[in-house]
């Protein structure tokens, strides 16, 4: 799947869990923002896309973008969702600054049926133990 066929991909979860007015924004010039559109509740919500390789992890540098996406487009909400894991940092960064952090677990989870919103109690609170890390690298790779 290509990066614009992800941005997609969001985007048509987003429409299946009731989001409106939800358009595909990403490219060249997007102002950090891949996703736009309505939550059910009515709130604004902007969203960054990232799909990377299983073995790669999200720094906070990737995230810095999204506050100033969030208030260049007047968002209630920011949400960053990827295929692969944040980094400690990143992670850290996504909670201090308001950002509904969705990694690959997550995803798999809301591809899965699980709303959007679902996932946001456990927003930061980690990616898997070492046990479940384990297991996911022999099953998928690196």
């Amino acid at each position: 799947m290509s990066g614009t066929e992800f941005e997609e991909f969001v985007a048509s979860l987003c429409r299946r869990d009731g989001c409106t007015e939800i358009r595909r924004v990403g490219g060249s010039g997007d102002n950090g923002a891949d996703v736009r559109g309505l939550l059910p509740d009515g709130r604004t919500v902007v969203v960054q896309c990232k799909r990377y390789a299983p073995s790669s992890t999200i720094p906070a540098r990737d995230l810095r973008d999204l506050p100033g996406a969030k208030t260049h487009f007047g968002a209630d909400l920011a949400v960053f969702v990827t295929t692969t894991l944040f980094s400690a940092q990143g992670e850290g960064f996504a909670v201090q600054n308001g950002i509904f952090a969705i990694h690959r677990d997550h995803l798999g989870l809301w591809n899965n049926g699980a709303s959007l919103m679902s996932p946001v109690e456990v927003n930061g609170v980690g990616q898997g133990d070492s046990r479940h890390r384990s297991r996911w690298k022999q099953a998928y790779g690196k």
